[in-house]
């Protein structure tokens, strides 16, 4: 079967050109006897399609009767037929004549206009997880469109928590040059709105609607179920994860967001846009003077939550965990967190800042923190050192009070002079420091010397004991055995 413009070309190349059907099938590609049989035909005549029993035509009638009484489904209407009909035939034939019968209904939408600064579009989109240290964080992206002029500006960060739902409000401001909008469109998210049901008015989230006066604007929220009512800032997420983070390789989240900026700047607000037909920043020019000027004052965007140190000077916050000055060790403290920086407060003091970290399970400590703890430790082992000085004499007070006097440094004297006590004696170290103070040579080199020269001295000679000649006289002299020289003789006599 051939279609309309085939049947046309057969006879302008048989009527034009003057060609027989063997010249029309080579030209057209087709078969010389289809040609032919189209030429005889005076007008085109399409296909009537023959039309085929069915299983369901005999329940059709009552099909239309059920879906006129009642909004059944095809699934529906498939077992009741199969339950009270007794009809053997597959649901598929049964869903194309409900869809015949009962066309499905395509929601028609108003078109939303918005007047030059009246209104701007917020949401939240999601992307894959990025690397961050040694875990990995999904990825979140902040929209905000302005909805006059299509103005997008996009932030990404690692969670969608309240302070970053601010902060993020904040910088688009500032990035339309802190400028505001009458009115802010949000979804029903919990950030944003706590409650809401059908007929009744939203119940905000106390923080955003705080936020919204300080910065002077109001919040409007979308109908449940109608997130088409902000489609300029849904098709800007669409439009930032196709055009920005498609094949993108995002290897270092730091760099992400001033990637963004520049694609903002160079691509996203000066394409022509599909539906104003002109650029997003020639539009905002327009624009920027309808917004209303922004708070002078930036907005206090913190979660405040109270921690309580532990024994280890440390809070704990998000696997992480951050030291304060030791002396708060097991103190309730106030926490500040921010999207960057970590702020902890003791009543209205603030005791500690870090840089937030956004890896997992690491431990932050500042140097100045354990001083306190380290001072304690310090002093104590110079109270026990001194109380081992104090026992080795009793001049010793009186020496120590003179070797600080003199020394710079008495802590490291008293700390030298207990070791020599340790290695020659108390009682050596008391009599050393004993002539040192006689001497008022007050360091602990003089009584070093004092020690080692004592211990190189001789032992102290006793008395000599002398004999006398009278003595001698009186000795007792044993007589000398003279049997050995006899036997000798005797023997020197009998040799030939």
């Amino acid at each position: 079967m051939i279609d309309y413009q085939t049947y046309c070309a057969i006879h302008d190349h048989h009527n034009q050109r003057g060609l027989n059907a063997a010249q029309i099938a080579e030209a057209l590609h087709l078969d010389p006897r289809t040609v032919a049989m189209w030429l005889a035909e005076p007008r085109f005549r399409p296909r009537q399609a023959t039309a085929r029993a069915s299983k369901l035509d005999a329940h059709k009638p009552t099909i239309r009767r059920w879906l006129e009484a009642h909004r059944y489904s095809a699934q529906q209407v498939f077992q009741r037929l199969r339950d009270e009909q007794g009809y053997g035939g597959g649901i598929s034939i049964v869903k194309d004549y409900v869809r015949q019968v009962r066309p499905p209904r395509t929601p028609a939408f108003l078109t939303l206009s918005f007047g030059p600064g009246e209104c701007a579009q917020v949401d939240w989109g999601s992307w894959d997880a990025v690397t961050v240290g040694e875990t990995r964080r999904r990825l979140s992206l902040f929209v905000m469109v302005l909805c006059y002029s299509r103005m997008l500006y996009v932030e990404f960060t690692l969670s969608q928590s309240m302070e970053q739902f601010l902060a993020c409000h904040q910088n688009a401001f500032a990035f339309f040059g802190n400028r505001v909008p009458e009115k802010v469109m949000v979804d029903n998210l919990k950030s944003a709105v706590l409650r809401r049901s059908s007929g009744e008015a939203p119940v905000f989230n106390p923080r955003y609607l705080d936020f919204a006066r300080h910065c002077g604007f109001r919040i409007v929220a979308c109908n449940p179920g109608k997130g088409n009512e902000k489609g300029r800032v849904e098709s800007g997420v669409g439009y930032v994860k196709k055009n920005f983070l498609n094949g993108l390789d995002i290897s270092d989240f730091s760099a992400l967001n001033p990637a963004a900026r520049v694609w903002m700047d160079s691509i996203a607000n000066v394409r022509v846009h599909g539906e104003t037909h002109r650029r997003p920043v020639d539009r905002f020019a327009e624009e920027r003077s309808a917004l209303r000027a922004g708070p002078d004052q930036p907005y206090d965007v913190a979660n405040v939550v109270a921690v309580r140190a532990s024994p280890s000077f440390r809070i704990r916050w998000d696997t992480n965990r951050y030291s304060v000055p030791a002396e708060y060790a097991g103190r309730l403290l106030a926490l500040k967190v921010y999207p960057d920086r970590l702020c902890i407060y003791d009543g209205q003091a603030l005791i500690a800042r870090h840089p937030r970290c956004w890896d997992r399970h690491q431990d932050f400590e500042l140097p100045d923190h354990p001083k306190a703890l380290l001072e304690q430790r310090r002093n104590a082992r110079e109270q026990k050192l001194l109380g081992r000085f104090l026992s080795l004499s009793p001049r010793a007070e009186a020496y120590y009070t003179a070797l600080v006097e003199r020394r710079l440094n008495g802590a490291h004297h008293v700390q030298k002079i207990v070791a020599l006590s340790e290695i020659y004696g108390v009682e050596a170290t008391a009599r050393a420091m004993a002539d040192a103070f006689d001497y008022q040579a007050f360091s602990c080199e003089y009584i070093a010397n004092v020690l080692e020269s004592r211990t190189r001295l001789l032992p102290e000679p006793t008395a000599l004991q002398l004999t006398r000649r009278a003595d001698l006289l009186e000795l007792d002299m044993p007589a000398p055995d003279l049997s050995l020289y006899q036997a000798q003789a005797q023997t020197a006599e009998e040799r030939p």
